[in-house]
């Protein structure tokens, strides 16, 4: 029986990333605050406790239940810790949870060497010593700790003695950043029934057994097999050294190939993020049984379809160490018998009990601000012909809420005509009661965009006129799509759904349907000219190159084509071709070295990507485009001009970045009133950006690594919409004065301007920076001072909203700004570090400032007065 409960399973539970363990007499006011605003500034939640929790011996229910709920302990050795049983008492609970529950330990050896922890020499042997008085030298608890500080001083982990505590800062959190999450997964918005199916599936598992189980999980689509696997999963995979969840295999692996990227993910995802480079699925199978065969591992595989998918994954229990287990789901159960999984290890998922759908359904149909009565008879109706599919309760529900019980009539109605009442059924049902744009909205993230981002999604969408927000939330509300991390997804069966609504248009001829997106349709419909007015968006995105010739006329005759997105196509065909002004959106990246042609009068063209294309000429193309939103060139290496952007008045998106031999950007960027964000980052080349910047609306400009740069330009009027400026790496001497009349700024990030010398007083005018970022300024020897004087009596100064001040590695030979602490009253990281300075002023009035750090300072003799909080 497994020992977890499966109800515990069932919601995710706000897990910390890291648990700090550390004696705080030691490390609390230096190394240990810098880390833990470190980690905390990079999203990584990292539990600190406090001086009062540290009463008596016992360690305290709320440290073990912390220690319990992390992901990673980091463990500060320092001279006097083995001195608190506090802390040896958190040393054996953290790695009583490695053993256990797979916890990663990281240990930090702070001014001590691994030896002394391990073998009680120097301050550990004194400390251990005087327990042993206490405690008795062969107690219980003695012994306890001894096996703990030997076993966590025996980790790999990092030393510091007088090396730079910024650096081993930054190693730890990018150690951290790179293990995979072990969180649990979200299982289901409302989970019911879960409970009891768990059960059931848990009582075929012996989690104390030292054998090698696979567990085959089957039933038919939309019963709810990856639910009940995830729930499995997270009452459990923390009793394993590594765990791995497959979703979705049989989309991710329809050709042979794709096997390899999931052994890669396998791999990396059990062996807590270390990289594996598999180079054919037979070289991944060898790797897998070197690296695994030895580790507890959890793994679950699902929807798998094919016999070659567990080949490549998980083709023998003697690839995994003892106790392992291997969870596989499945429509087929004969491929669970013929993978050699014993009977009693598998398990058909059965559909809802009826009290269990009813209950389902009535969250969906009669969610609490929905007081509509419908009769009882009807209900039942809607349950009879859902079948206990959670997948067909959730989706029938949300049609039928908020609808008459006329309304409920008409559509159970229509149930009743469909002779074989499937699933598919009731899906369509739900698709049939959408508005017009809505089916529109629908049938393109199925064919085209299922797992894509919402904001790309929405952006595409909206170019072809679609209220794709309101549309994507009405097929939110309707169970068709859900929205899961920023991406949009939905259940296979729900796209299988609208695939077919495509297909059903014309069975056999591709080039009469609305959507293409297979590649054998494309290539039939381009190559032979086949294209009709029918076609309304092709979208070919492979995974591999594919040769597709495509003539100058193949689009001709498609006059209601509004999307048309290629990705891995190569087209042998050397000219232009010839695109209709219909188009809103065209996407082809690395296509031929040409501008594609349009036919005469004006074009409805709203998003243009060509990035990492041969294109070389960039001036007058673009006369007619007045459309024209997004353009992205990124990364055209022979792009050497700027298009001209008053052609394009309603252009918001400009992105250049990485077109190396780019020299010189047009004028008319300076002055674009719709421009918003535009992006001339890594263009090494460009010598000249502008010598004013009036653009009103712009809001992010990005100017990152542009090495040949040395000035800003002058920005003669007030500029409110730029929020975030990026000067990294370029070679400008100045600002101007007028940089500030970019009153809504919150980031400037000027790092590693190694030409830097000078900053006007002026800066202290922008009352909305939050970030400020001067680290590696080299030249910058002098931070300014606020200004004492203003012509305008009502011009406010100061830092009222930093939070970051940045100016590390610069050649500060005084910090005298800090002076006036008025200037900084929302400042919680101060980064000082590698400067010149010998005095840092008093500090206490900075009521906020979480983290100072002033390390490799060589020169600094005197810090004042340290704020409370550090």
């Amino acid at each position: 029986m497994a020992s977890s409960s499966s109800s515990s399973s069932l919601k995710r539970k706000r897990n910390y990333d890291v648990f700090l363990s550390f004696r705080g007499t030691d490390v609390r006011k230096n190394f240990l605050s810098h880390l833990y605003t470190t980690l905390n500034q990079n999203g990584i939640f990292t539990y600190i406790d406090s001086e009062e929790l540290r009463k008596g011996e016992q360690i305290s229910p709320t440290l073990m239940n912390a220690i319990e709920e992390s992901l990673f302990a980091i463990i500060i050795f320092s001279e006097n810790y083995a001195s608190s049983p506090w802390c040896l008492e958190e040393v054996v609970k953290i790695m009583e949870c490695k053993e256990r529950k797979g916890l990663v330990v990281l240990p930090v050896f702070y001014k001590v060497e691994p030896r002394e922890v391990r073998g009680g020499r120097d301050s550990y042997r004194r400390d251990m010593a005087e327990h042993e008085f206490k405690f008795g030298k062969d107690s219980e608890i003695m012994k306890r700790w001894k096996k703990a500080l030997f076993d966590a001083g025996s980790l790999s982990g990092w030393d510091l003695n007088d090396g730079d505590e910024a650096i081993l800062i930054k190693k730890i959190v990018e150690e951290i950043s790179m293990q995979p999450d072990r969180r649990p997964l979200h299982v289901a918005k409302h989970p019911v029934g879960i409970h009891r199916q768990v059960e059931k599936l848990e009582s075929m598992l012996n989690l104390e057994s030292d054998d090698v189980f696979m567990i085959g999980l089957w039933g038919q689509g939309g019963i709810g097999k990856t639910t009940l696997a995830k729930a499995l999963y997270n009452g459990i995979f923390r009793q394993f050294e590594g765990s791995c969840f497959l979703v979705n295999v049989r989309e991710a692996s329809k050709d042979s190939k794709d096997l390899v990227p999931l052994q890669e993910k396998l791999l990396a995802e059990i062996l807590l993020g270390k990289t594996s480079v598999v180079y054919s699925v037979d070289g991944g199978i060898n790797l897998m049984q070197d690296r695994l065969c030895r580790k507890k591992v959890l793994l679950v595989l699902d929807d798998v379809n094919d016999v070659k998918q567990l080949n490549a994954l998980a083709g023998e229990c003697e690839w995994f160490g003892k106790g392992s287990m291997v969870i596989i789901t499945t429509r087929d159960s004969h491929l669970l018998t013929s993978h050699g999984i014993e009977e009693d290890h598998i398990y058909e998922a059965k559909g809802l009990e009826y009290f269990e759908a009813f209950e389902l359904f009535n969250k969906h149909a009669f969610p609490r601000n929905n007081k509509a009565v419908i009769r009882r008879d009807l209900v039942n109706s809607a349950l009879h012909y859902a079948n206990g599919l959670p997948l067909a309760l959730e989706v029938l529900g949300s049609f039928l809420c908020g609808r008459t019980e006329r309304e409920w009539e008409s559509a159970l109605n229509k149930l009743v005509k469909s002779p074989e009442k499937t699933i598919n059924d009731v899906l369509k049902l739900s698709y049939d009661g959408l508005e017009d744009y809505e089916k529109d909205v629908f049938l393109d993230i199925c064919c085209f965009f299922k797992g894509r981002s919402t904001k790309y999604i929405i952006k595409v969408l909206n170019s072809c006129d679609f209220d794709t927000i309101i549309g994507v939330q009405v097929l939110v509300e309707k169970s068709l799509i859900i929205e899961e991390e920023g991406a949009l997804q939905m259940h296979d069966l729900i796209q299988l759904m609208g695939m077919d609504i495509v297909k059903q248009e014309c069975r056999d001829d591709p080039g009469r349907r609305s959507r293409l997106w297979l590649c054998d349709d494309v290539r039939d419909v381009l190559s032979g000219d086949m294209g009709t007015n029918a076609v309304k968006a092709i979208v070919l995105n492979l995974h591999k190159p594919e040769e597709i010739y495509i003539g100058h006329d193949a689009f001709t005759n498609m006059r209601r084509l509004r999307m048309l997105i290629m990705i891995n196509v190569h087209n042998p065909f050397q000219g232009p071709i010839c695109l209709p002004n219909e188009l809103r959106w065209f996407e082809w990246p690395e296509c031929p070295p040409w501008i594609p042609e349009f036919s005469s009068g004006p074009k409805k063209l709203v998003g243009l990507d060509m990035h990492k294309s041969n294109i070389r000429v960039l001036r007058e193309q673009f006369k007619d485009f007045k459309n024209l939103k997004f353009i992205n060139f990124s990364e055209c290496q022979s792009v050497v001009y700027m298009p001209d952007l008053y052609c394009t008045p309603n252009l918001e998106e400009l992105d250049l970045h990485g077109c190396k031999n780019l020299k010189r950007a047009h004028d008319s960027v300076a002055y674009h009133d719709k421009l918003q964000f535009l992006n001339l980052s890594g263009c090494s080349k460009l010598h000249h950006f502008s010598d004013v910047l009036q653009s009103k609306n712009l809001q992010h400009l990005n100017l990152n690594h542009c090495s040949k740069l040395q000035t800003f330009p002058d920005i003669p009027e007030t500029m409110k919409g730029l929020q975030r400026l990026q000067l990294r790496g370029t070679s400008i001497e100045e600002l101007p004065v007028s940089i500030a009349n970019l009153v809504s700024l919150e980031d400037m990030i000027l790092s590693e301007c190694k030409k830097l010398a000078i900053l006007p007083s002026s800066i202290y005018r922008l009352q909305n920076l939050e970030n400020l970022s001067l680290d590696g300024c080299s030249k910058l020897i002098k931070f300014p001072k606020e200004e004492e004087d203003s012509s305008d009596p009502q011009t406010k100064t100061g830092f009222p909203k930093l939070k970051i001040l940045d100016l590390s590695q610069c050649n500060l030979s005084e910090v005298e700004f800090l002076e006036n602490r008025s200037c900084f009253p929302t400042l919680t990281t101060m980064m000082l570090s590698g400067n010149n300075f010998t005095n840092l002023p008093a500090c206490e009035q900075l009521h906020n400032l979480l983290s100072l750090q002033v390390s490799c300072c060589r020169q600094l003799q005197e810090i004042i007065n340290i704020p409370g909080k550090l």
